[in-house]
């Protein structure tokens, strides 16, 4: 059985499955902002001029950015820093000893890496993170566009003994971890939107997209993608499809990715043990308290294109929407409706 619960994503440009062996040690070297000649670069990773250009072409295949000046060199747009386990490590603290994890420079999704890998026994609590993700997915066959240092892209397998009939209101609760990191990091603005968003005022700064495996009454396992933006390039902002924010336009603190991973699966680890004690029904009030619609008016997305509108009411225990309309209370689930403030 698989189930989804998930976000509105933005696109993305095909990307070619091969990389180039070289592309991300160039790519390290460029991580500094500064201009790299491609004989200094040759010359440090013991190749030609001509194989570096080779694999910043398949750099720029995958929608990396590159400046290249003649008698300057190759340079990124800006400097970015790049995932680093020990550093992630140290940012989890005490509950590092929970966790498997691994970090890739380039991986088509995080979910579908992992979602392989659970029928193969892949231990509880392995995250799998990247440093660009080409190919992430999202609600109704949509992709999450995630470039190198615009955005944190992360998934982590959490195996429950209950069933997965058991794990309603899960993108919910997982929210709330995510809440608590940012607004610990300093990022007290943010807000919670049902059923798996994270918003800055009514701009998207983050999502959920949560894959189960598993039987209905027994042991299950939840592979949960989230994916975090940090600084969006105007390329990549010009194609979504919503109003979207990242960290960079919303505080002046600088956030290290690595930190930032290291808080966020901190905090999981606590929201997830708890909610398989005692489920949706131990954080629901926290959620509530920071869900930016919460007794406002909205209008609700069918799929099949109608639209519903009403007055939030509450969120019940199992995490499914209380709604006020014309035709009296209604209940939604993740699954059937998007939810907008109503204009």
């Amino acid at each position: 059985m698989q189930n989804t619960y998930d976000l509105n994503p933005t696109p993305c440009a095909k990307i070619p499955i091969d990389m180039n062996a070289l592309t991300f040690p160039i790519l390290r070297l460029l991580t500094d902002g500064k201009f790299h000649s491609g004989e200094a670069i040759a010359a440090q990773l013991k190749t030609s001029r001509a194989t570096v250009w080779n694999a910043l072409q398949d750099a720029e295949a995958l929608g990396i950015e590159i400046f290249s000046v003649r008698g300057r060199g190759y340079k990124l747009p800006e400097a970015v820093t790049l995932l680093d386990e020990q550093a992630i490590i140290n940012a989890i603290g005490e509950q590092r000893a929970w966790f498997n994890l691994e970090v890739h420079d380039h991986l088509e999704s995080t979910n579908s890496y992992l979602m392989k890998k659970i029928s193969s026994g892949q231990a509880h609590a392995t995250c799998v993170a990247t440093n660009l993700q080409s190919k992430g997915r999202g609600r109704r066959g949509r992709s999450w566009q995630a470039g190198l240092g615009a955005s944190l892209t992360f998934s982590l397998l959490w195996r429950f003994q209950c069933g997965a009939s058991a794990l309603s209101g899960l993108s919910l609760a997982v929210g709330v971890a995510l809440i608590r990191a940012l607004h610990s990091l300093g990022v007290i603005q943010a807000q919670l939107k049902w059923p798996n968003d994270i918003l800055i005022g009514r701009e998207k700064l983050a999502g959920i997209l949560i894959e189960l495996q598993g039987d209905m009454e027994g042991p299950s396992a939840a592979v949960i993608g989230i994916g975090i933006n940090l600084n969006l390039p105007k390329a990549i902002k010009q194609y979504i499809d919503q109003p979207a924010t990242d960290l960079a336009s919303v505080t002046t603190q600088a956030i290290n990715p690595n930190e930032l991973l290291g808080v966020l699966l901190k905090h999981l680890a606590e929201v997830l043990s708890e909610f398989e004690q005692q489920g949706f029904a131990h954080v629901r009030d926290e959620w509530i308290q920071h869900h930016a619609y919460h007794q406002q008016t909205v209008k609700m997305l069918h799929p099949d294109g109608r639209e519903t509108h009403g007055t939030v009411i509450d969120v019940a225990e199992d995490g499914i929407l209380l709604v006020s309309t014309a035709l009296g209370e209604q209940r939604f689930s993740s699954g059937e409706i998007s939810l907008r403030g109503a204009q």
